[in-house]
């Protein structure tokens, strides 16, 4: 229900919004505009969208598959139990779900999204094969959303690239921010949809989230240790490291538990067209409706009424240059992550406004898309608070970006 809604409500407010440009403005082209934005955006949603996340799903499932018959999903699993059946007591112990969940958080920390994606539209079908109302979200799909969407990060490779790209000097200042940007998110995450949840809140899940707490003040005290050049190296290769390490060791491993690793190869890429051609109906109607909303100019009225708020506030403003990233973000990674090149273009890279943008990049994910792309890889079509508790994790994760910037940058 609240997925039609808010769909619906993209279109309704750019037709309103171009029939009183016209109307009251003579803007003769907005409805031009509106209509090549729809078309364009139906047309890349499909090209520069499903086509390319074909390629990364089909090797990665295809790895999945090996890793699977290897018994490395199981392990996984059976390690992660303790914490995680907590979070998902919905879940039985040592499902192949929780091994899913594992590889998918693992490399969204790495900063490796297509990687993650293809994990966590696995994690979803595992979890919807526990699910007895197919087209209806359970508690465990809707934790696993939000923690998703959080975007748990420990290595911010893409944004510092971004960064490099642009010419920053100072590419990987946003490195500690960022990351302690995603741990605020990610535990705000999971104290407010556990506390819906009404979750066991003992010691053992407690003991686990300050341990992951500490892991990451260890990681973060360590990489702030090293040099600014070190830094950059390390950003560099660490995540990409990491994941050939991770690929090659399945294969061997599959090798060793004597798996035939190319067949089970092939026989799990294979699933990953199907996977597409489910989510492309959903990747489209998402997509298209944002880019409307969007070219409508109703994504400008929103900031202007936000910034006007928050003048009348008495607040500091010159945060508000880089909020656009911030409100684009839940509804298009490719609209925010423009955004950000266009404040790299215009402030620098390295300004205040350029170092928060890369904050706000890669304190959230795209909550809309993933509610799109995950929920319809699986046809669930009644979300639940899903929506609500999505869009909860990004408002925290722009409110603690917000902060750290200051701390850091001001």
């Amino acid at each position: 229900m609240a997925m039609n809604i808010i769909w619906m409500a993209f279109f309704v407010i750019a037709f309103i919004i171009a029939l009183v440009k016209l109307v009251f403005f003579g803007d003769t082209e907005i409805f031009k505009l509106l209509a090549d934005g729809l078309f364009d955006s139906a047309k890349s949603s499909i090209i520069d969208v499903a086509f390319p996340l074909a390629g990364t799903m089909v090797f990665f499932l295809g790895l999945m598959n090996i890793a699977e018959k290897a018994g490395a999903i199981h392990k996984l699993s059976k390690w992660m139990n303790p914490f995680l059946s907590r979070l998902f007591p919905e879940v039985p112990d040592n499902h192949p779900a929780m091994g899913h969940m594992v590889m998918n958080f693992s490399a969204n920390m790495l900063g490796l999204d297509n990687a993650a994606t293809p994990f966590a539209l696995k994690a979803m079908e595992s979890l919807q094969g526990l699910n007895p109302e197919k087209e209806k979200a359970t508690n465990a799909q809707i934790m696993f959303l939000v923690l998703h969407t959080s975007g748990l990060t420990i290595i911010p490779l893409s944004i510092i690239s971004y960064r490099l790209a642009a010419g920053s000097q100072d590419a990987a200042s946003i490195f500690i921010p960022c990351v302690l940007a995603t741990i605020g998110t990610t535990l705000a995450s999971i104290i407010m949809v556990g506390l819906y949840q009404k979750i066991k809140w003992d010691k053992v899940l407690i003991g686990w989230l300050v341990g992951l707490f500490i892991f990451m003040c260890v990681v973060l005290i360590g990489v702030n240790s090293l040099s600014p050049l070190n830094k950059e190296v390390f950003s560099k290769i660490a995540g990409s490291s990491i994941l050939l390490t991770i690929v090659v060791t399945i294969i061997l491993g599959g090798a060793y538990k004597k798996v035939a690793v190319f067949d089970a190869f092939i026989e799990g890429a294979k699933n990953g067209f199907d996977v597409i051609i489910k989510i492309i109906p959903y990747l489209v109607a998402m997509l298209v409706a944002i880019r409307v909303f969007r070219d409508s100019g109703a994504m400008e009225y929103v900031l202007n009424g936000l910034t006007y708020l928050i003048q009348l506030t008495g607040m500091n403003t010159d945060f508000v240059g880089a909020l656009p990233v911030a409100i684009m973000r839940p509804l298009s990674g490719s609209g925010a992550r423009g955004l950000m090149l266009d404040v790299f273009q215009t402030h620098g890279p390295d300004s205040f406004l350029g170092k928060l943008a890369s904050i706000f990049q890669g304190s959230a994910d795209t909550t809309f898309y993933i509610i799109a792309l995950y929920f319809g890889s699986v046809g669930i079509k009644k979300v639940r608070y899903a929506v609500w508790a999505g869009l909860f994790a990004d408002i925290i994760g722009v409110i603690i970006a917000i902060l750290i910037g200051y701390t850091f940058f001001k």
